[in-house]
């Protein structure tokens, strides 16, 4: 067997080949991707403005101009924080554990990220804030973000937030319009194959970005890091994928999380994500690969598989696994859907984890009048208002919280430690 293994060894040549590949000066697809990184002023240029744009103070004096009452909520949200408001971990232990809480200890290596999908509004923030005070609660320690750019821009929402992750000490993840679903010009589908997200929830092997639209991508991602200083955003191609590994290569300090739109659903498919990942890392061993969010169908096993290969490239600290705990009741997977109990087995053997809740406890939000649904995600605010179903969206995001709550005290029952919000929740 070990002469039939050594079959599998990448020759030298091949290597050679797609360096000579890649270093082409008449290589058209790298050229593109040079022209949208020069549109931004180059690559020492892009991170600079994108430090400058994250700039908390910065943020706050633009979020006064556009969206002053936001202002207050981030006062009133920084006060609590340094008034020490919000609820300490060793304190969350001892409410869960009561008097199993001197016996109990907690390895923070194989801490697990609690992480909240999605926190659409900076209202509901605010809202799952005062509620976590008030019930000694913990707020998420990673949030994603699925909302129209464009329109979060407009209203504040895009500053409110960013300024609100550095202050609680969350990390988050926004999602791009370029995904293939919007409309042209003449407002039809620039995706032929797609005729809107109700025809794409169910096929996670890609939602879409045909033609143009990779570089299209890279060109909406550099204005937003420009101006905004976003980082991180949801990746769902594997164009897209490859080009953000090529900007980190190139030195653009970019971050991207891996959706579960990928479909990786086996251990296979891991692997060609996370070869190709370790070709373009740095010298240092990083990549821009921080989320990786596997298939909502992948097992307990597919899962430790894929942290095998991630420890043997030597990414075991750079690339978080996410895997979703709770979904929406509608439009994505069959209910009920829970994996709270698979997670705890995962959790004492695999690190760098984290629990994503998209949808409430199966047990209260299937009995909503207006239960979670993915394709909520792709309503207009305006729309939504229209509709009459902000407060429902806003319970929606309270059930999610709920259920990342219900997530951390089985995890703290089991000695199994978790990050939250780690500005607010301090040991």
């Amino acid at each position: 067997m070990d002469t039939i293994r050594e079959k599998l060894q990448i020759t030298e040549k091949n290597l050679l080949e797609i360096n000579k590949f890649l270093l082409n000066k008449n290589n058209p697809l790298i050229n593109d991707l040079f022209e949208v990184i020069d549109k931004y002023g180059g690559i020492n240029e892009i991170n600079r403005k994108a430090k400058e744009a994250r700039q908390l103070e910065g943020l706050i004096d633009r979020l006064e101009r556009k969206q002053p009452d936001y202002v207050k909520d981030l006062n009133w949200l920084i006060n609590k924080r340094d008034q020490e408001a919000f609820i300490s971990i060793d304190e969350y232990r001892k409410k869960v554990l009561e008097e199993k809480y001197a016996s109990t200890t907690f390895d923070d290596s194989f801490a697990v990220t609690l992480e909240l999908s999605a926190c659409q509004y900076f209202p509901f923030l605010i809202v799952g804030a005062q509620q976590a005070i008030e019930k000694a609660e913990l707020m998420p320690g990673r949030i994603i973000r699925v909302r129209r750019m464009k329109e979060q821009e407009e209203d504040g929402d895009l500053l409110a937030m960013a300024a609100a992750m550095q202050i609680i000490g969350a990390s988050y993840v926004e999602t791009l319009d370029t995904k293939g679903t919007s409309p042209g010009p003449d407002g039809a589908p620039v995706n032929i194959h797609l005729g809107g997200p109700e025809t794409i929830t169910g096929y996670f092997g890609g939602v879409g970005q045909p033609n143009t639209f990779a570089l299209k991508w890279i060109d909406e991602f550099l204005y937003y890091y420009t101006n905004y200083g976003v980082k991180q955003v949801l990746n769902i191609n594997p164009g897209t994928v490859l080009l953000g590994y090529m900007l980190y290569k190139l030195g653009i300090d970019n971050e991207f999380k891996i959706s579960v739109y990928m479909g990786n659903d086996n251990p296979y498919s891991c692997l060609w994500t996370l070869m190709t990942a370790k070709l373009f890392s740095r010298d240092d061993g990083t990549s821009p690969l921080i989320g990786f969010n596997l298939s909502n169908a992948v097992d307990n096993t597919t899962l430790e598989l894929s942290a095998y290969i991630r420890k043997e490239f030597g990414f075991e600290d750079v690339v978080r696994l996410e895997h979703h705990i709770i979904e929406t009741i509608k439009s994505i997977v069959r209910q009920p859907y829970d994996r709270t109990e698979e997670l705890i087995e995962l959790a004492k053997r695999v690190k760098n984890i984290s629990a994503k809740h998209e949808g409430g406890p199966v047990e209260i939000d299937s009995k909503r009048e207006h239960p979670t649904d993915i394709l909520d995600y792709f309503r207009a605010k305006d729309e939504i208002i229209k509709a009459g179903h902000w407060e429902y969206l806003k319970i929606n995001y309270l059930d999610r919280h709920a259920a990342v709550n219900a997530t951390a005290k089985a995890l703290t029952e089991n000695g199994i430690s978790v990050i939250s919000a780690q500005k607010l929740h301090h040991h």
